[in-house]
């Protein structure tokens, strides 16, 4: 009686343990980074593999990495200057001694971009390829070179999509990455960065977080002049450089999510991308029309702040420091010194609705009512109204 006793209490024990043990299995697995494993979920026949960040960082890289390039630079043949390419400049970032050597022969690496469409259409950066004095020149994964055929730079974004001939290398298939939905990111997902890291280190990756969603940031050298205002853009601590500028940044479904633009200057583990839904409407734009068919106003303007306003007694809005010749705003009779203050009774405020951010929810032929401020030569600020109708954005 005793022994059948000890077996009984012996096979619930046992019993128990097995119970236990399911339970922490798959805890487990996970801690081990165990991916093999395929276990069945609760009342169902189906099977599911565990996985752990580490391989879905490699699993997307190995997918991603033969579809990203290096955008590399030589003088231009019909530049006589002796100019030199700093791939850091835009950002504000002092590169020793470089000012003082010569532009070397071979291609210097100065940027990165992604193939988005297999007959030869590459996205980088506008910055990467801004000087038109250079000749650009595109270095895929497997080492192989591609002359850059033609440049079409977005007037609006900080975008530009290259062209390249894939039968200057036969056989060599350009396999374009998946564009992904920016819209459903959210802060603390997977992202992934790759790119030439300093205009060196061929597809190197970085990983990290998505730290914050639809920020307004300041990209390039207030030093230098070349500026750019760049709106709801992605923050994320994977770490972006000048070198993988204008590479992908990926979620953990091998999915483009932003474009590296930009890193910050005053923090660190802090870095910017460009959502890639802004990147699909210019595409999808671009096939549409071969070109970049933005709508434009004309002017350049500096965003008054509510305390500024105040300070000097006048309103906040955009103000005008520039009117392009022959351009909308010229023929609508914007001024230098006019301060926009609404576009069709929107009120213009500093990163939350600026200029730019409304008219690039326009099309070509739109028509704006612009609510302006204007002082005469003795001071005396009267407001207007003006119809202005929005043209074509002119090819950079």
């Amino acid at each position: 009686m005793r022994r059948l006793i000890f077996l009984v209490i012996l096979l619930i024990a046992l019993l128990a343990g097995i119970l236990a043990f399911s339970q922490v299995w798959p805890e487990l697995n996970k801690y081990l980074g165990t991916t093999n494993t395929q276990q069945f979920l609760p009342g169902s026949t189906e099977k599911v593999k565990v996985v752990s960040e580490e391989s879905v960082v490699i699993s997307v890289v190995k997918s991603a990495a033969p579809s990203v390039v290096t955008i590399a630079a030589t003088q231009g043949l019909s530049s006589s200057s002796n100019q030199n390419i700093d791939p850091f400049s835009f950002f504000g970032i002092p590169v020793p001694n470089q000012s003082q050597q010569s532009l070397p022969k071979e291609p210097q690496n100065i940027g990165s971009g992604f193939i988005v469409k297999s007959d030869g259409f590459i996205v980088t950066n506008k910055h990467v390829v801004s000087d038109s004095t250079l000749k650009y020149v595109v270095v895929t994964n497997n080492g192989k070179k591609y002359n850059i055929s033609k440049i079409y730079r977005d007037p609006l974004n900080d975008i530009a999509i290259v062209k390249i001939n894939p039968d200057d290398n036969a056989g060599n298939i350009l396999k374009p990455l998946i564009l992904g939905d920016s819209d459903k990111l959210q802060v603390g997902q997977l992202a992934i960065a790759i790119g030439t890291a300093l205009g060196e280190f061929n597809n190197t990756v970085t990983t990290g977080v998505i730290s914050g969603l639809g920020r307004g940031i300041t990209a390039g050298s207030v030093y230098e002049g070349n500026t750019e205002q760049l709106s709801d853009v992605i923050q994320t601590d994977a770490a972006i450089n000048p070198g993988n500028s204008g590479g992908p940044l990926l979620n953990s479904n091998d999915e483009v999510i932003g474009v590296n633009t930009a890193v910050s200057e005053s923090g660190q583990n802090i870095g910017f991308a460009l959502p890639i839904n802004k990147i699909k409407d210019s595409i999808n734009n671009f096939n549409q029309t071969g070109q970049f068919n933005r709508p434009y106003l004309g002017v350049a303007y500096a965003m008054i702040t509510k305390e500024a306003a105040l300070r000097n007694e006048l309103p906040e809005g955009a103000y005008i420091q520039t009117v392009v010749s022959g351009s909308a705003a010229d023929k609508g009779g914007l001024k230098v010194g006019d301060i926009i203050t609404q576009v069709d009774g929107q009120k213009l405020v500093v990163k939350t609705r600026e200029l730019s951010t409304i008219i690039s929810t326009k099309k070509v032929g739109d028509s704006l009512e612009i609510t302006f401020y204007r002082e005469d030569e003795n001071g005396k600020g009267t407001t207007s109204t003006k119809k202005i109708i929005l043209e074509t954005a002119p090819q950079q």
